[in-house]
């Protein structure tokens, strides 16, 4: 099981849910099981999101592995410039 944290919007989407633990190995499997726990979050989640494991950011690398011990934390995708 990973925990995942939930910043920003993204709290709402979960019914105000900050952090929630799914069973995942990758990103992708992640994101799956996280629309199955909370289906708020799947429009976010289809259209875009950032996902920070242990500082590092990532945007499109969904085989990532992800780890038990990680600290992960998904924010929503910042556009614009």
């Amino acid at each position: 099981m990973v925990k995942v944290n939930l910043w920003g919007s993204l709290k709402a989407r979960a019914g105000g849910r900050d952090t929630i633990e799914v069973e995942a190995q990758t990103i992708r499997q992640m994101f799956r099981a996280l629309g199955e726990e909370e289906p708020g979050l799947v429009p976010v989640l289809e259209t875009g999101i950032s996902v920070a494991i242990d500082g590092q950011i990532y945007r499109d690398d969904w085989f990532k592995e992800v780890d038990e011990d990680s600290e992960i934390y998904l924010l929503p995708r910042m556009e614009g410039g």
